[in-house]
């Protein structure tokens, strides 16, 4: 061989070839896990007992006036948690989940709609805090603001079809943060920056007749506009569609299944509602159960499609609700719902307005008909879906209070039993005043 001036060597072509050859045959081939499909069913203003699965030490009367059958059937393939929990109200709710930040941090303490403006009166004779109104954004460009690395980003950075069906309500009007499509979701089908539709009902264009402004519109649904359809179907309908197509293109999904259900304005799904008022319901109970059967059968409508397309077994379902339910006393006298023994409902940092109904299938990792009684809250979902996608060494420009519970759905030992919550509404919801009679909660 000739010696070069470097002092390198050169080695015959075949020789290489001979050694690359019985390299490659005598190295194993590693096979990848392939990376599970991951739905968070989102209900909105669901409470704790609006469910025929009981969430407390026994089943009680509010357990046994609504039927989730669905709800029960996902319980008994999964985890159950008695003691989840979220905000007081949804947009704290929603950006945590985002960001994986308490609403302590990010600030976003209270619901948002237009753009640098608080949507509730101070109380009265008290200033009201600054927090950020403006919501989450992708960007630092935004004032009243807090900048996050979002979580469907990262999933769709990392390989997956990340969708978004439903409800939004991330940040104001105006702001890129308002369109879910700029937080990382590469499919957006009716989100917004409204955190309710002005209709439920397809006959009506999904629109509030009632008012002079489209704010509350629910967008993208023209197709579904003079037909006989309910909002939460029209929903789930376009959902399995989007779910199609990121199987036709053999990528996991990220599927964020917010619905508008069960959030005011309070309308019967005409599918369930007369089996209520049968029962003896007042009318605005009867409508709000149905809403609630109606939630629960998309549910079914989802469990059934990913076992028709045979991706069940490789699918994490997780079940979650923004806040306690909606307790106030309707215009009527009447309340829909109630969160008893819990005292409170949505808008209080009372147990009520922030304990929430959870459940969590992962196939081959969860028992079936497991229930767990450790805390998490709403934060804790953003390290634990990141490490269910098995993706790691996330870089974000947020600090991420959560904490991941896959520890939990695996049933090893918890390190955190000693960890405290914590909640922080400074703001003006209820009629009764500031978070109806507390602004700060630590639970520990």
């Amino acid at each position: 061989m000739k010696r070069l001036s470097n002092s390198y060597f050169i080695i015959p072509i075949v020789l290489l070839s001979l050694i690359s050859c019985n390299f490659s045959q005598s190295t194993p081939e590693i096979k990848q896990e392939p990376k599970p499909n991951i739905i968070v069913f989102m209900v909105d203003d669901m409470g704790w007992q609006d469910t025929s699965v009981p969430f407390w030490n026994k089943k009680t009367s509010f357990n046994k006036l609504y039927q989730t059958p669905n709800m029960e059937r996902l319980a008994s393939e999964g985890m159950k948690f008695t003691q989840a929990y979220a905000t007081p109200v949804c947009t704290p709710t929603r950006v945590s989940l985002i960001s994986g930040m308490n609403a302590a941090r990010h600030r976003v303490t209270n619901w948002t709609l237009r753009r640098d403006k608080y949507m509730v009166n101070p109380p009265k004779g008290l200033e009201m805090p600054k927090w950020n109104l403006n919501g989450a954004q992708p960007t630092d460009s935004i004032s009243n603001a807090v900048h996050i690395t979002p979580l469907p980003q990262i999933l769709k950075d990392n390989g997956y079809k990340t969708i978004h069906v439903g409800k939004a309500h991330f940040g104001a009007i105006g702001t890129p943060g308002a369109d879910p499509t700029t937080l990382g979701f590469e499919v957006n089908i009716a989100g917004h920056a409204a955190g309710a539709p002005g209709s439920y009902y397809g006959l009506k264009n999904f629109e509030n007749t009632r008012r002079n402004e489209n704010i509350w519109d629910v967008p993208g649904l023209e197709k579904y506009h003079g037909k006989d359809i309910f909002l939460t179907e029209a929903l789930t309908q376009e959902a399995l569609l989007a779910m199609d197509q990121s199987i036709n293109e053999e990528k996991p999904f990220y599927l964020y299944m917010a619905h508008y259900a069960v959030h005011t304005p309070i309308q019967g799904d005409p599918r369930f509602e007369q089996k209520y008022t049968d029962q003896g319901l007042l009318p605005v109970e009867a409508k709000y159960a149905s809403m609630v059967e109606g939630m629960d059968k998309s549910l079914g409508d989802l469990m059934d499609h990913l076992d028709k397309k045979g991706i069940a077994d490789n699918t994490i379902i997780m079940f979650m609700s923004d806040n306690g339910g909606l307790s106030a006393v309707a215009r009527g006298g009447e309340k829909h719902t109630h969160n008893k023994p819990l005292s409170s409902g949505k808008g209080s940092v009372h147990e009520g307005g922030i304990r929430e109904p959870m459940l969590v299938k992962w196939p081959s990792v969860t028992k079936s008909n497991s229930v767990s009684n450790e805390k998490v809250i709403i934060e804790d979902y953003f390290p634990t879906i990141l490490e269910m996608a098995q993706i790691k060494n996330v870089k974000t420009v947020q600090k991420v209070d959560g904490i991941s519970f896959t520890n939990i759905l695996k049933r090893q030992e918890i390190s955190n039993k000693d960890r405290a919550l914590f909640w922080h509404y400074p703001n003006n919801w209820g009629p009764t005043g500031p978070g109806i009679g507390a602004t700060s909660t630590i639970r520990k």
